[in-house]
C-alpha cells in the first residue's frame, strides 16, 4: 500500500433489502428525513421555541408512524419475495401501519387523559390487536424469525398466565385488553426500548451513518496501518485499532467485521497468520467494539433508561473493561507473533502517519468533541446532531472529499433503512418487557429468583452468565439484555451486588455468542473472508477473546473496576488487573516474555502455561466476601505462581538449550 493508497469499505451485497422503484424510494427518503427532524425538534426543545410542546407519546407514536410502515417494503415477507417490487400484500401492510400508528397520534391526548391502556373503547382494541400483529411482522423481517418467535410467544403470556404453574403463574387477561395494553401503554411497543430509540439512539445512528458515507472507516484502517502495519503481528494490531475505532461508533459487529476485516486479514494472512487466527482476530476486535465507548449501540442507551443514570456513567462504566479487553488482545496476538517469529509489513507498503492524518484530520476532531459534548456538557442528546453537522460541513469544504447529490441521497437512503431495522425490531421488543409488566411480574422473579438460588451470590451470577450466553445465541443483544435486565438483574442488585455492574455484566454476556461456537456469527463473519473453517475460527476466537468471560465476573464483584469507588482503589484494581491480563496472554499463548517459547518444553509447558493462567487470573481478579478472598490473598496467589512460572520457565528452557 503506498502512501496515496486508500482502504476501501467492502461492496456488500445487500440482499436483504429490496432494490426500491423511485415512488418507493422516495418514500424512504421522505421517512428517513422526516424521523430526523422529528427527533432533532425533540433533542433540542424546539417546541419551546415554537409554542408547540408535543407530549411524549404523540411523539413516539409519530416516529412509528413514519418508520413502521418501511419495514413492509424495505424488507421482503421471504427470499421467495421478489426483490425488485413491492407486491400488493406489502402495499396493504404498508397502509395499515400507517393509518392504524397515525390513529394513535390523533388520539394519543385521550390515551393519556382517559386511561386507555386498561380501559380501552372496543375500536381502539381492535386497532391495538392489528397494531400488535404488524408489530410483530415487522420484527420478523428486521431481526429474523427467531427473535420475532421469542417475542411472540411472550407477548402472549397475559393470554395464558392463569394456567401456568409456579413463578409463572397470573391472571389471565383477555386478547383485546392484552392488545391494548400493548399498544396503548408506555410500557409495551412503545416503551423503554422504543423510547431510548427516539430520544437517543437516533441522532447516534445518523453519525454512524455519517462517519461511514463520509469515509470515517476508510480513515482509521489508513490510520491504524500507519501507525501499527510495520510492528511485529502488525495486520493483526491494526485489526484491533481499527475495529475499536469503527466498532465504537457503529454498534454492530457483522458491520465492523465487513469493513476492517476485509484488509485486515488478507494483510495478516500476508505477513504469515494462519487463515483461522486471523479470522479470530478480527471477529474479536470486532465484538469488543461494540463494547468500546463512547457510542455502545441501542443496548446502552436502553440501559442508560433502566437504571435512570445519564449516558454518559455508561460511557464512563464501560471505560475499564473495555481497555482489559483490547489490551489483552493485543498482547495475545503479540505473543503469538513473538512465538511463531511474524515481521510487520514493510514500511514502503504502508501509508504515512502524516498524509494519513493532513487527508482526513477532522475525523480524530469530530470524535473528540463529540466525547467532550457528551462527557463534560452532558448533552447525550443532542451530541451526535452537533457531531454530524460538524463532520458533514467539514467533509463538504474539502474538495476531495465532498458528496455529490446522489451520495447525499445515498447517504439519506443507508439512514431510512437502519431506521426500518432498528424501528421494527426495538417496537417488537417492548411486547416482552409490555407483557411481563402487565402481569407485575417484574418484582416477583426477582423473588423468586433469589429463593431458587438460596440467596447464593455465585450462582446466580452463574446463572445469569448462562442465561445471557442463551438468549444471545438466539436473538440480539438488545433483545437478550431486556429479557435479562427485567427479569434477572433485579435478583442480582437485590442481592447486594452493584447496580451498574450487575446490567454491565448482562450486556458482555450476551455479546459473546459473537465468538463463541456454536454460533459465533462474528467469527463465522470473519471466516469468510479469511477462507477459514467457521467453527475453527469461532474455537480460535474464543481463545483470543478469553479475558472476556471473566471481566463481567471482576468488575461485578468490585465496582471499583467500573470506575465507582475512591480513585485510589480503582488504580490500584486497575494496574493489577493490567498485570493479570499480560500473563494471561502469555499462558494462553504458552510465549513468556524474558523466557521464550514455552511450546519448547514438550509436555512441561502445560503445568507451567496452567499455573501461569491461574496466577494471572488471582491477580487481575478484585477481592471480595463473595469469594472468599481478599486483595491482599489474590495478590499472594499470583505472585507465587507468576513467579515460580518464571524460575520453572528459566530452568527448563536452559535445559533445552543444552539438550
Amino acid at each position: 500500500m503506498s502512501t496515496t493508497d486508500t482502504v476501501d469499505e467492502p461492496a456488500t451485497a445487500e440482499l436483504r433489502y429490496r432494490r426500491l422503484s423511485p415512488v418507493w424510494r422516495s418514500a424512504l427518503l421522505f421517512s428517513a428525513t422526516v424521523s430526523f427532524l422529528f427527533a432533532l425538534y425533540q433533542a433540542f426543545n424546539l417546541g419551546n421555541m415554537v409554542g408547540f410542546v408535543v407530549i411524549e407519546n404523540r411523539y413516539f407514536y409519530a416516529v412509528l408512524t413514519i418508520l413502521l410502515p418501511l419495514a413492509f417494503f424495505v424488507f421482503p415477507a421471504s427470499t421467495k419475495s421478489p426483490l425488485d417490487r413491492v407486491p400488493w400484500y406489502d402495499v396493504i401492510l404498508t397502509l395499515s401501519a400507517l393509518g392504524i400508528s397515525s390513529s394513535l397520534v390523533y388520539f394519543s391526548n385521550e390515551i393519556v387523559d382517559k386511561g386507555w391502556e386498561y380501559s380501552a373503547p372496543d375500536y381502539m382494541q381492535y386497532l391495538s390487536i392489528a397494531l400488535w400483529l404488524l408489530v410483530l411482522e415487522a420484527t420478523r423481517r428486521g431481526g429474523g424469525n427467531i427473535v420475532a418467535t421469542i417475542i411472540a410467544v411472550v407477548s402472549v403470556y397475559p393470554l395464558f398466565a392463569g394456567s401456568l404453574p409456579g413463578i409463572l403463574e397470573g391472571s389471565t387477561e383477555s386478547i383485546g385488553d392484552t392488545a391494548a395494553f400493548h399498544a396503548l401503554s408506555t410500557e409495551s411497543i412503545i416503551g423503554i426500548p422504543f423510547r431510548a430509540f427516539a430520544n437517543l439512539v437516533i441522532g447516534f445512528l445518523i453519525f454512524g451513518v455519517a462517519l461511514q458515507h463520509t469515509g470515517g472507516g476508510r480513515f482509521f484502517i489508513n490510520l491504524a496501518f500507519a501507525l501499527l502495519g510495520h510492528v511485529r503481528g502488525g495486520p493483526a494490531k491494526v485489526a484491533i485499532f481499527a475495529s475499536g475505532l469503527m466498532g465504537s461508533m457503529s454498534g454492530s459487529v457483522i458491520t465492523n467485521v465487513l469493513t476492517t476485516g476485509s484488509m485486515s486479514i488478507p494483510a495478516m494472512k500476508r505477513i504469515g497468520f494462519q487463515p483461522h487466527v486471523a479470522g479470530g482476530v478480527e471477529a474479536c476486535a470486532s465484538t469488543g467494539g461494540v463494547l468500546m465507548p463512547p457510542v455502545m449501540g441501542a443496548t446502552a442507551f436502553i440501559m442508560a433508561i433502566n437504571l435512570d443514570v445519564p449516558y454518559r456513567d455508561i460511557v464512563i462504566a464501560a471505560v475499564i473493561p473495555s481497555v482489559l479487553y483490547f489490551f489483552a488482545l493485543f498482547m495475545q496476538i503479540d505473543a503469538y507473533a513473538a512465538k511463531m517469529n511474524l515481521k510487520g509489513m514493510e514500511r514502503i507498503e504502508l501509508p504515512s502517519v502524516k498524509d494519513v492524518m493532513k487527508d482526513g484530520w477532522y475525523y480524530i476532531l469530530v470524535f473528540g468533541l463529540l466525547i467532550y459534548w457528551l462527557l463534560v456538557l452532558n448533552r447525550e442528546s443532542q451530541a451526535p446532531f452537533y457531531a454530524t453537522g460538524l463532520l458533514i460541513l467539514i467533509n463538504q469544504l474539502v474538495p476531495s472529499h465532498r458528496w455529490s447529490m446522489a451520495q447525499f441521497v445515498k447517504f439519506i437512503e443507508g439512514i431510512g433503512k437502519l431506521f426500518a431495522e432498528l424501528a421494527a425490531v426495538l417496537a417488537g421488543v417492548g411486547l416482552i418487557v409490555g407483557a411481563l409488566a402487565y402481569q407485575s411480574k417484574v418484582g416477583t422473579l426477582a423473588f423468586d429468583l433469589l429463593q431458587l438460588a438460596d440467596n447464593n451470590v455465585i450462582l446466580l451470577l452463574l446463572l445469569g452468565a448462562l442465561a445471557s450466553f442463551i438468549m444471545g445465541i438466539g436473538v440480539t443483544v438488545t433483545v437478550a439484555y431486556i429479557i435479562l435486565a427485567i427479569t434477572l438483574a433485579p435478583a442480582l442488585t437485590d442481592s447486594g451486588l452493584n447496580p451498574m455492574g450487575v446490567h454491565m455484566f448482562m450486556l458482555y454476556w450476551g455479546m459473546l455468542s459473537f465468538i463463541t461456537p456454536p454460533v459465533a456469527l462474528g467469527a463465522f463473519a470473519a471466516a469468510s473472508l479469511a477462507g477459514a473453517n467457521p467453527m475453527r475460527t469461532g474455537v480460535e476466537a474464543t481463545k483470543l477473546g478469553t479475558i472476556i468471560y471473566f471481566v463481567p465476573f471482576f468488575f461485578v464483584l468490585d465496582p471499583g473496576l467500573i470506575m465507582q469507588g475512591e480513585p485510589a482503589h480503582i488504580a490500584q484494581l486497575f494496574v493489577s488487573a493490567m498485570v493479570g491480563v499480560v500473563f494471561l496472554s502469555t499462558g494462553l499463548q504458552g510465549y513468556l516474555y524474558g523466557v521464550g517459547d514455552l511450546t519448547k518444553l514438550g509436555p512441561l509447558q502445560w503445568p507451567l502455561r496452567f499455573a501461569l493462567v491461574i496466577g494471572a487470573l488471582a491477580l487481575a481478579m478484585p477481592g471480595s466476601p463473595v469469594i472468599g478472598f481478599t486483595n491482599a490473598d489474590l495478590l499472594m496467589i499470583g505472585g507465587a505462581c507468576v513467579v515460580s512460572v518464571y524460575l520453572l520457565g528459566w530452568l527448563g528452557m536452559r535445559t533445552f538449550a543444552r539438550a
